[in-house]
């Protein structure tokens, strides 16, 4: 658990001090923490919003916008359909659906809400995620895999999408 607390706020830490100063950095972190209860992965992404919005932007030829009340119905749409893009999970050789809960706006950053529809016994899990790497080809996406307690973490840089963790 300290480790965990500890990696989360070296991140947010990371995060801010970025976001600070037009950053030079394209980085994001997408954990995947799996819930013995619900026997699901809770999935966060967090991402600079600038970056986030451009990316969707490009994507889908739109022009909206995180702090603008008048996009936010539009933006919960193109920020589910992007992450169902660019987000996939494996767990066990099956492909587990991945589903969007919401996002939400943190200073300078978006947090990205998913969760997996239920499964057991996850010892194989493998993701691909490509989130922003439409728009920058220097993206580095931090990724984190939370299963009973253990974390294993690695980072991903574009092309590179497929991380492949046992448990």
């Amino acid at each position: 658990m300290k480790k965990k607390c500890a990696a989360l706020l070296i991140s947010c830490l990371l995060l801010m001090v970025w976001s600070f100063t037009l950053h030079p950095y394209h980085v994001g972190s997408v954990e995947f923490s799996y819930n013995q209860k619900s026997k699901t992965f809770e999935v966060t992404g967090r991402f600079f919003m600038d970056d986030l919005e451009n990316a969707i932007n490009q994507k889908y030829g739109k022009s909206a916008h995180f702090l603008n009340p008048k996009s936010e119905s539009e933006m919960q749409q193109l920020v589910k359909n992007y992450a169902a893009e660019y987000l996939k999970l494996k767990v066990n050789n099956q492909f587990v659906k991945v589903n969007y809960v919401g996002y939400q706006e943190d200073k300078e950053s978006v947090n990205i809400f998913l969760e997996s529809d239920p499964v057991a016994n996850p010892k194989k899990i493998e993701t691909a995620v490509s989130l922003l790497y439409n728009l920058f080809d220097d993206q580095m996406n931090i990724i984190h895999i939370v299963i009973g307690g253990q974390r294993k973490s690695e980072k991903l840089t574009y092309p590179d999408r497929y991380l492949y963790q046992q448990f």
